[in-house]
């Protein structure tokens, strides 16, 4: 799990990235980021609906990898931005890690957020 400076506190701040965000889409996933002067450090979450997996189990497996995966990379990311990542599929149990780092990774190069 990543610290909790970097974690969203309260639906505004998820509101905002969804206001003034630019997308990037994946197979599996898309990830928002919206550049925020006012913070020193990146802040990320990760949404995972309901139609994906009616199991809390699997929704919340979905996203501890994904936790994961912005943990293990949190030192090459280099400004200061709101990250949000939605899922898509629940294909994302299945998937290797690797593969499934190097989507995440391949979107937050295209965003310029690393």
């Amino acid at each position: 799990m990543i610290a909790y400076k970097h974690r969203f506190h309260g639906h505004n701040s998820l509101r905002f990235v969804y206001a003034h965000g630019k997308t990037y889409r994946g197979q599996l996933l898309s990830i928002r980021i919206a550049e925020n002067a006012g913070r020193i450090e990146y802040r990320c979450a990760v949404v995972v609906s309901k139609k994906i997996s009616k199991s809390a189990v699997k929704r919340n497996r979905m996203r501890r990898r994904l936790y994961e995966i912005v943990r293990k990379n949190q030192d090459t990311i280099k400004i200061p931005a709101d990250i949000v990542i939605t899922v898509f599929s629940d294909d994302i149990l299945t998937t290797d890690h690797a593969n499934l780092e190097a989507t995440v990774l391949r979107l937050l190069m295209q965003s310029r957020v690393i």
